[in-house]
């Protein structure tokens, strides 16, 4: 390569870093909105009007509010991945993991329950919007692993073997999430404790119990 392809490789490099940037920015500025209001409720004209930016701006950089919407809750789910993930890596006990996974299911829901929410939505949509359905298939699939990796972790801590599959155990912390979810949007005050206790009680229930334990 040359000294000027070098030259042209670098200014590319720093115009796709300058355009991710300012997604992320949009993104930030956006989601608020989008969280509060919700796909059907919410238009990219709409999300300028609540923002510094203008709709023009926002039009340019995401094609419409489904890219904005799907680029939102990917960023976000990533960041929730990571924090689980430094769960799984630091725990020493079965005890310790179990309480770190419960602790981090109440902080989430606590801080951030508007963008789960947006998240429930957007793959209630993709049974009507194809063209969600990609997007949401792929992070669900990401969730689904993460919560593989804490059961599993669990199992191995715990000695026992696993009496459910990743599908499964999925299937069991994501109700139990949403559920959660539901009761603290509407106002119940135990919401947060009970998916806590809840949380606690589910995880043993994935592994094999020994002979002669009490049911």
């Amino acid at each position: 390569m040359t000294r000027a392809d070098e030259r042209v490789d670098r200014v590319s490099r720093r115009q796709v870093d300058k355009f991710a940037e300012r997604r992320r920015e949009l993104a930030e500025a956006a989601i608020q909105t989008l969280s509060e209001l919700g796909y059907a409720r919410t238009s990219l004209r709409e999300i300028a009007q609540n923002s510094a930016f203008s709709h023009g701006v926002l039009h340019y950089y995401f094609a419409d509010k489904i890219e904005l919407i799907t680029y939102c809750v990917r960023q976000y789910k990533t960041q929730c991945v990571l924090r689980y993930d430094e769960i799984v890596t630091s725990a020493r006990t079965a005890d310790g993991l179990a309480h770190g996974f419960a602790d981090a299911l109440v902080a989430t829901l606590r801080e951030d329950a508007y963008l789960h929410r947006l998240w429930y939505d957007m793959r209630s949509q993709a049974l009507f919007e194809e063209s969600f359905r990609a997007d949401v298939l792929e992070l669900d699939a990401g969730l689904e692993q993460m919560i593989w990796r804490i059961v599993t972790r669990h199992a191995e801590l715990s000695g026992a073997p696993l009496t459910v599959t990743s599908p499964e155990a999925y299937a069991m912390f994501d109700g139990l999430f949403q559920y959660a979810l539901l009761r603290h949007l509407t106002g119940a005050p135990t919401a947060l404790t009970d998916l806590h206790a809840r949380a606690l009680r589910m995880l043993p229930l994935t592994l094999c119990r020994p002979e002669g334990s009490a049911s």
